[in-house]
């Protein structure tokens, strides 16, 4: 253990006192400044020996060291003031940073019983002197300890929370990226196949198919360079707005373009969305006919969007086949975290008449 300033101001300041006491008192007894050296030396090392310094301060404020003096004509006896200072100093050292152990209480007691043993003075002032900053001691170590601990478990809950924070940006941008990249990359693989089956056949190849996969491809890379952008920490504007039920329209030309035949309905008058509860759905609705291109084919499918008042309800149902039944995936779960997300509910299973059902329920 190292000296610090407070070391060296503290023992700085308790020589400034002595001395000024020494030299406006002018009490009787030479040896004074090399006892104050060496008192000095011991508050400067006392945190080093605690212990150890005790001693000597405890029997240098007993009456051993008293003075006689006549004061009215009257015989007195009279100490220094400063040698209880310096013992009232390591004695609260000793409280403050001695371990809690037997061979620490022993020597403490040893102490105190020594001067208590050659101190005929006040027993008040006996108990008071050594003690109390003992005691004082032991209450600002164990009120730093408390501090320590309560620090060490804030510090504990904000890792949590920024471990917490960082595993739900993971989760959510994986979402996004499973969401938009799969959809993408979905339709452009059944609409490749219908091309290669056309070429095969020796049909000519529509070009908006073309352009279709095309722009496929474009959204996809597109959005994999807004989201590794999020990754590195890098601001700007997307490359086109955040999506939307907005574009309902758009999802479902695509999806019919890749083979997939698709009514919407709607009911109810449409209402404002929040921005994130807008998105969610659209994307619920998107990762539902992606699993339908993927696993039923060309099923009949039926999006339903209803604004009613216990939010927004929707539907994605398909009469397809047994290999449309699933109820497993990234996509279900993505689906269930965004329902979940806003306090609402979502339910994915086969139909009793034959198909496979999505339906969700938004609060608005």
């Amino acid at each position: 253990m190292g000296l610090k300033r407070t070391d060296i101001a503290v023992a700085a300041a308790f020589a400034a006192f002595a001395l000024i006491e020494e030299l406006t008192i002018a009490m009787p007894g030479g040896w004074w400044p090399f006892a104050l050296a060496g008192f000095t030396t011991l508050i400067l090392f006392r945190r080093r020996i605690p212990l150890l310094a005790m001693i000597p301060n405890a029997l240098a404020a007993t009456s051993m060291f008293y003075v006689d003096a006549t004061i009215d004509g009257e015989k007195t006896v009279n100490f220094r003031l400063w040698q209880v200072v310096s013992m009232m100093i390591i004695a609260y050292t000793i409280g403050r940073e001695r371990p809690r152990d037997r061979r620490g209480y022993a020597v403490i007691a040893l102490t105190f019983g020594m001067y208590w043993s050659f101190n005929p003075g006040d027993p008040m002032a006996d108990v008071f002197f050594p003690l109390a900053p003992y005691v004082l001691g032991r209450g600002v170590a164990a009120q730093a300890r408390r501090s320590e601990v309560s620090a060490r478990t804030i510090a504990d809950l904000r890792e949590q929370q920024a471990r917490d924070a960082v595993m739900e940006e993971r989760v959510r941008i994986a979402r996004e990226l499973h969401d938009m990249v799969a959809h993408s990359v979905t339709v452009m693989v059944i609409q490749a196949g219908v091309v290669r089956r056309r070429l095969e056949a020796g049909l000519d190849v529509d070009h908006d198919l073309l352009r279709s996969i095309e722009s496929s491809g474009r959204d996809a890379v597109g959005e994999l360079r807004r989201t590794l952008g999020l990754l590195r920490g890098e601001e700007g504007e997307p490359a086109q707005p955040p999506a939307g039920l907005d574009r309902l329209d758009e999802l479902i030309a695509q999806v019919r373009e890749a083979g997939l035949p698709v009514t919407v309905r709607r009911e109810g008058e449409p209402a404002p969305l929040l921005p994130a509860v807008d998105m969610s759905a659209y994307r619920i609705v998107q990762e539902a006919l992606t699993n339908v291109l993927k696993h039923a084919g060309p099923a009949r499918t039926t999006v339903e969007i209803a604004y009613r008042p216990g939010g927004l309800h929707l539907s994605v149902v398909n009469d397809g086949t047994a290999a449309a039944l699933r109820t497993g995936g990234q996509g279900l779960i993505g689906m269930r975290e965004r329902a979940a997300l806003f306090g609402g509910d979502l339910e994915a299973g086969p139909r009793a008449g034959g198909g496979f059902a999505i339906t969700a329920r938004l609060p608005r």
